[in-house]
């Protein structure tokens, strides 16, 4: 169990595809830093950090629920002392808390942009700077994003220009710190080919019906584990699309994480051509950027 003992910061992780990533961690042993803002139960959202932490530890991990805003520095300072304090330091943070409004240019309201901004690009380096320290004491130091490769494709871009810059402003943390921590700190982004059954595909984007043409959050669950077993000297600055990862690493099964085995996926935003499609992946011909 490579990750037992191993403390975890992950944003977001309250439910969806960061508690994902948390039970699967968890199952080696790990501690996990449960980092969002939902401690009461919401109306349209399911789960808080305290039904994370039960879940976690049902899997076999510790965890400590945190109440946080990762628009908020003094928050962010508290929640990592906190943090590093209860388990005695932080090995990896991932970042995967995110806001979405794919809206066009007169659709956005300022106050979205805003959002957008400051949760995923502002949040991102906010947090993962308040853990540096900690990073910087670990064997095997990682940070990880759930932000898409950096394809500068106008069809990216066109359609909604606030969402698209918000979430290519968490890659271009990647791609900077990949750099400035060669050698000492992985810095990897992943980012899904398809549409993931959360609640942005149920709230946001095409409803529940949609679930049906999703894969499961463990399909990045088990991309996030993988790369954190790499050596974080050596493993760097990558931008991996989770099938084609996955089949890099000997997975031959990937029907396991569709919500309805043999339908056809919708594709999620910014996928590049390449890596194309693993064999007998069927993707729609339809595109959420539109």
């Amino acid at each position: 169990m490579p990750l037992n003992g191993k403390t975890l910061f992950i944003t977001g992780a309250s439910r969806g595809i960061g508690l994902a990533i948390a039970e699967r961690c968890a199952r080696d042993g790990a501690n996990i830093v449960v980092a969002a803002k939902t401690s009461d139960p919401h109306p349209k959202l399911e789960g808080t950090i305290y039904t994370a932490a039960e879940a976690i530890e049902r899997a076999g991990g510790k965890a400590l629920p945190l109440v946080v805003d990762i628009r908020e520095e003094a928050n962010v300072e508290e929640a990592v002392a906190r943090a590093a304090d209860h388990f005695g330091g932080i090995d990896a943070v991932i970042n995967n808390a995110s806001a979405i409004f794919p809206r066009s240019t007169a659709e956005t309201p300022i106050k979205r942009w805003d959002l957008m901004h400051q949760v995923n690009a502002r949040g991102t380096f906010l947090v993962t700077q308040k853990c540096l320290p900690h990073l910087e004491k670990s064997e095997n130091p990682h940070i990880l994003a759930l932000s898409p490769p950096l394809d500068m494709d106008v069809k990216w871009f066109a359609p909604h220009v606030a969402y698209t810059s918000a979430k290519y402003g968490m890659s271009l943390c990647i791609l900077g710190w990949s750099g400035e921590f060669k050698g000492k700190i992985g810095a990897n982004a992943i980012w899904p080919r398809t549409a993931i059954a959360t609640a942005a595909i149920a709230n946001v984007l095409a409803g529940e019906d949609a679930f049906k043409n999703c894969r499961k959050p463990e399909i990045l669950a088990e991309t996030a584990y993988r790369v954190l077993l790499k050596p974080a000297a050596e493993f760097t600055g990558n931008f991996l699309i989770d099938d084609s990862f996955l089949v890099s690493e000997g997975v031959t099964d990937l029907d396991q994480y569709s919500v309805s085995p043999g339908k056809e996926l919708l594709p999620d935003f910014f996928v590049p051509e390449n890596p194309s499609a693993p064999e007998g992946v069927k993707i729609m011909d339809v595109s959420l950027s539109h």
